[in-house]
This record gives C-alpha cells, structure tokens and sequence, in this order.
C-alpha cells in the first residue's frame, strides 16, 4: 500500500468520523468507495472486500458513537429490542450472501439501492420535512419491528449498516434529524457486528498477495486501521462538541451526501 493511499484511508477515515456522528452512516457509504478505490487491483473482487470492510470498521465507530451518545437520547430507543436480533439475523444472512454473489453485483445493487433512497427522500413526504412537524405532533412513532430482517440483510449485503434505511424511516416516524442520526448508531452495531464476523471467518478472495492486500477472511485489515486511525478522534470531539446544523439543512446535506457517494460509485464501476 503506497504512501498516497495511506493518506487517502487516513483523510477518509476522518470523513466517516463526520458521517457517523452527524449523519449516522457509521463509515459504510463513504467506506465503501474509498476501499473500493484502494483495493481496485482486486479486480472485481474490490467490492466484496469494501463490504466487508466496511462493515469492521463500523463496528468501531458505530460502537464509540453509541457509548458517547447521551442516554436520553438513546432512551427513544425503548420499545425497539425486538428489532435487535432480527437485524442480526439479517444481517448474517446478507454478509453470508454478499460473500457468495457475483463480483459485480454488490457493485451495482450498491449503487441501484442508493439510486432509489435518494428518489424516496425526495419524491415521498415526511423526510425533507416530517408529517409530525408539520401536524404539530410531537411523540414519535416506533419503528416496525418486521423491518429488522430486511434491514439488516440489505445493509450487510452492501456494506452500509443499515442507516440509509433507519434514518429515513425515524424520520417520518417524527425524530428531528439529530436524534435520527444518534439512534442509527446503535442500530447499525446491531448489523455490524454479525457481518464483520461473517467477513472476518470467510472464504477470503482468491491470490490476493498477488495484489498486495493483506486479508483476514474477506476483510482488509490494514485499510480499517487506517480508515479508524482517522474516524475515532473525530466522532469522540464532535460527540463531546456536536456541531448545531439547522434541521432542514441536515436533511438535504443527507441527501447530498447519498448523491455524492452514488456517483463515485458509478464513476469507478465505469473505470
């Protein structure tokens, strides 16, 4: 690994310490890209081990987001348990498929998926601006717990932790963005975790010395630990620190960002 893609992990690292905190994304969409990128000698294959990269390195930042989260926020998360195990049972499931499938499938169902996310923000109500703000309500909705399942299967099999999905929908359940964004943390642990052991365990991809990666199962150990070497300070500031963004702008920075990350992902699914 060169001297400049050290320093790309290390820059994007810091980057996912911003998306975890402010955006709840745990590193899984700016993630998968950038070791997309890295690890572009893999050929194919660069996209099943961003994935699985991704989802180690978001149990790091999701977990010390989490542990630094204020407990009354996370308090809203009460009635949400039963959710838990079937995030990570779908998640186990999505990993052990995402590990099986075609190269090139995880690449464009990647992109496909955040295609679609960002057409819903912005075409269905509720997330732009709540229905609840806009009712005058003021007691936020739980999440079903029947989305746990498909959450989680969906999110380990692209590497996203899931919070595409959680935020969203805490959002039309009435959360104001900040707490939408807090409570996809904890979540998201609840996929990494069995994704990340899944990749950890696995088949690895074939003759990968041949391109100077060092894995452990399908998972680029070295990429994480740079990648984290430049998260962790900054989600342990910002969380002490939390930066004061108006609740509409935070949504459309949201959906800039999921714009932003769908076209990186074309333009190397085109390299």
């Amino acid at each position: 690994m060169d001297v400049a893609t050290v320093v790309g992990l290390l820059g994007i690292g810091l980057l996912t310490g911003v998306t975890t905190v402010v955006f709840g994304f745990g590193g899984g969409f700016v993630t998968v890209p950038v070791v997309v990128w890295a690890d572009s000698a893999l050929g194919a294959d660069a996209v099943r081990v961003a994935t699985a990269t991704s989802a180690l390195v978001m149990v790091v930042n999701a977990g010390l987001a989490t542990a630094v989260t204020p407990r009354r926020t996370l308090a809203a998360l009460r009635g949400s348990g039963p959710m838990v195990p079937l995030l990570a049972a779908g998640a186990a499931a999505g990993a052990l498929a995402a590990g099986a499938a075609p190269a090139g499938l995880a690449h464009w169902a990647f992109v496909g998926y955040t295609t679609l996310t960002i057409a819903d923000v912005l075409l269905r109500p509720g997330f732009l601006r709540p229905r609840d703000e806009a009712a005058g309500a003021a007691v936020p909705r739980p999440l079903p717990v029947a989305l746990g399942v498909p959450i989680g299967g969906v999110a380990a099999f692209l590497g996203v932790g899931g919070s595409v999905m959680t935020v969203p929908a805490m959002r039309r359940a009435g959360h104001p963005m900040r707490v939408a964004t807090a409570l996809a943390n904890p979540l998201t642990l609840a996929v990494a975790v069995p994704a990340a052991a899944v990749c950890l365990t696995g088949a690895g991809v074939p003759d990968p010395a041949s391109a100077q990666v060092s894995l452990v199962g399908l998972v680029d150990v070295r990429a994480a630990v740079f990648l984290l070497a430049g998260a962790l300070p900054v989600i342990a500031i910002l969380r002490r620190h939390p930066l004061r963004v108006p609740d509409r702008v935070h949504a459309v920075a949201y959906v800039a960002l999921l714009a932003v990350v769908t076209g990186v992902m074309i333009a190397l699914g085109d390299s």
